[in-house]
């Protein structure tokens, strides 16, 4: 059986879009996964992958990043593996070369989103040359979103695009239809858990509470908009990564009573039943998952329109979308569904068909599989 060892930065990205797979893949083939665990958040469990505990930094540090190069490359090379499949940036950049280095012959990368696309200077012109140093190491390229696909063809990080493609649809995982779907019950038990009336507009941002998340974009736009609808609620849920939450407090100071937060969740389903709107008024995002998973449950979505979001939302009939980084315009979307619960249930409906059509998990898992089979040169049915 052959060999394959996943390698990412964080437990979050495992187990928001990791473990559909390891299930799958762990019946076609024996499966490591090397991540860092020196985090609060806790590896799920379940999974059947064998866990290696690897200090990969999310942020740049150039001592601890050879570090865990020279650990990477004496891996590889203990363990043979067939392939490597690395996930964001950082776990990218140090598992390619560090699999090159140690000969492993397929290697393959998943690109997630730019970090590079939201900043400038010399700090920009390093990340992008990474995302290429990734391109040029890597055997095998992945790209979430069709979206992004063509942003890393046209600012030259990927040459061509037979060595990049995208499985499906788009997204890194798809979407489960058993588990997120319209659930009445997890609806009222959130609410009353929240302390939010049965009748309340609630809008949602579900991920990491972080700046280039546009997270201070729609604490503004709430706050223009929350003095005519008092019933209206916004709640954020998700680990606080930068502390903004004292910010989005202070944003909303004369509203706080229509704020509530939420910390990292393992059932993030629970959440998105008891909501009305999602929002995610992101500045990048490879695809936004989290866009097609409320898309599952009949909950349509106001997004940013940037890549990989127009890929999740088809504007005007599952959701609605606004110019990045415009909280004005964010609050006219807002303000379009607040008061319109029959324009909501049509996109939501809509939404929902397309995900279960488009973004099944099964399907993606599937065409992972397939991948892998081709890449592998694997004939195995």
């Amino acid at each position: 059986m052959k060999k394959i060892c996943l390698v990412t930065t964080s437990p979050l990205i495992v187990n928001f879009f990791l473990l559909p797979f390891l299930a799958s893949l762990g019946r076609a083939y024996r499966v490591s996964l090397a991540v860092n665990s020196d985090e609060d958040t806790p590896l799920a469990e379940g999974h059947g992958a064998e866990v290696i505990p690897l200090p990969i930094r999310r942020k740049i540090s150039p001592w601890s990043d050879l570090r865990a190069l020279a650990l990477m490359v004496r891996l590889f090379r203990e363990r043979r593996f067939d392939a490597i499949h690395s996930f964001s940036p950082k776990a990218g950049l140090l598992a390619t070369v560090a699999g090159r280095i140690a000969g492993v012959p397929v290697r393959i990368h998943t690109y997630t989103g730019q970090v590079w696309m939201t900043r400038s200077g010399i700090m920009r012109s390093l990340l992008a040359a990474a995302d290429w140093m990734i391109a040029r190491s890597a055997t095998h390229l992945l790209a979430d979103s069709p979206s992004q696909l063509r942003i890393l063809l046209e600012f030259g990080i990927v040459g061509s695009p037979e060595k990049c493609r995208v499985l499906g649809s788009g997204s890194l995982s798809g979407v489960d239809p058993a588990r997120f779907r319209p659930d009445s019950l997890a609806r009222a038990a959130v609410r009353a858990e929240l302390a939010i009336a049965p009748d309340a507009t609630v809008f949602l941002f579900l991920g990491r509470l972080k700046r280039e998340k546009g997270v201070f974009d729609l604490a503004q736009a709430f706050a223009s908009l929350a003095p005519a609808h008092p019933a209206a609620v916004l709640l954020l849920v998700g680990p606080d990564e930068e502390r903004v939450r004292p910010e989005i407090e202070f944003i909303c100071r004369a509203h706080a009573g229509q704020l509530r937060f939420a910390g990292y969740t393992r059932s993030p389903e629970r959440y998105i039943a008891a909501a009305d709107t999602l929002c995610l008024p992101s500045y990048r995002e490879g695809f936004g998952a989290v866009i097609i998973e409320a898309a599952a449950a009949g909950v349509p979505a106001i997004g940013s329109r940037i890549y990989g979001i127009t890929d999740a939302i088809v504007e005007g009939e599952t959701g609605l979308l606004h110019a990045p980084a415009d909280a004005n315009e964010l609050a006219e979307k807002m303000n379009a569904l607040i008061g319109n619960p029959a324009l909501r249930e049509r996109l939501g409906a809509r939404a929902r068909q397309r995900a279960v059509d488009e973004f099944n998990q099964q399907r993606l898992t599937q065409a992972l599989l397939d991948f892998y089979r081709e890449a592998l040169g694997d004939c195995q049915t």
